[in-house]
């Protein structure tokens, strides 16, 4: 009997840690305007940083990278209170901002964030296998760009698919509207160009998890453009390709019961790894 319960008890220390189950008796960690760049200039030293929270008494923790929002315009680096205490490293982003910046400088930082958090994981006692990237609108965007066109990626010697999964709230699918903006374009003139995740749909290795607010209280259009990109990615052959839409709650609102399903679809993914 006393083997049985040891083996059963040496069988759950081996279990990953489960995002959405809190540890009980963990310690955790803050530390606060890390940078992440190799770029010279004073906008970049000044706003390239990170915020990083991590458990000092885990190991080979899941991994969230968090891009705020704010129409790639304004934004802070958070650390969202949903995700604390649940076993993972959070990593809470700063990018460049327009019209500070063009969409590629933004583009780039955000790539560059990634890269770091690829380099740095284990540091704060995470898992390079395990790194998800996620954020809210400007930062749902980024998060699916980054995804989708490996460039990004790419030019810091990460390949974009070895990313666990892609958890977007609320992202544009199309050409993000303050580009567009920039380039003489309304609200309520779509672009598709090589600035809008749905130009780079392809079968993707990661998981692409897609939650948006209610339609009828979305920003224009938002949840159609999902369900678009959804579907498109479907008929690529990507069947790890899922679409949540928060009946009742507008852009800003969907951002709470959002971690909720975040953290759902980390348990899911860790299971099958």
């Amino acid at each position: 009997m006393k083997k049985t319960v040891l083996a059963i008890l040496m069988m759950i220390a081996a279990l990953p840690v489960l995002a959405q189950r809190p540890v009980a008796g963990v310690i955790y960690q803050t530390e606060k305007d890390v940078s992440y760049t190799a770029k010279t200039d004073a906008y970049a030293r000044e706003r390239l940083k990170v915020d990083v929270y991590y458990p000092e008494t885990l190991h080979d923790c899941p991994v969230v990278v968090w891009f705020h929002g704010g129409g790639l315009t304004g934004g802070q680096k958070e650390l969202p209170a949903e995700l604390k205490e649940k076993g993972m490293v959070i990593v809470g982003v700063n990018y460049r901002l327009l019209p500070k910046v063009k969409i590629d400088a933004c583009l780039d930082d955000a790539a560059e964030a990634v890269a770091w958090t690829f380099r740095h994981a284990a540091d704060y006692h995470g898992d390079v296998r395990k790194i998800f990237v996620s954020g809210h609108s400007a930062g749902g965007y980024l998060t699916m760009m980054l995804g989708l066109d490996r460039k990004w990626l790419g030019k810091y010697s990460v390949d974009a698919d070895s990313i666990c999964g892609l958890i977007p709230f609320s992202g544009q699918t199309i050409s993000h509207f303050a580009y567009r903006d920039m380039n003489g374009r309304g609200n309520l003139q779509p672009l598709v160009d090589e600035y809008a995740p749905l130009y780079w749909v392809r079968n993707l290795v990661p998981p692409m998890v897609l939650v948006t607010g209610d339609r009828n209280e979305e920003l224009f259009g938002r949840y159609e453009e999902n369900a678009y990109f959804w579907r498109m990615l479907k008929l690529c052959g990507h069947e790890q390709t899922y679409l949540y839409e928060l009946d009742g709650y507008n852009h800003g609102d969907m951002v709470r019961p959002a971690f909720h399903i975040l953290l759902n679809h980390v348990d899911k993914i860790l299971k099958t790894k």
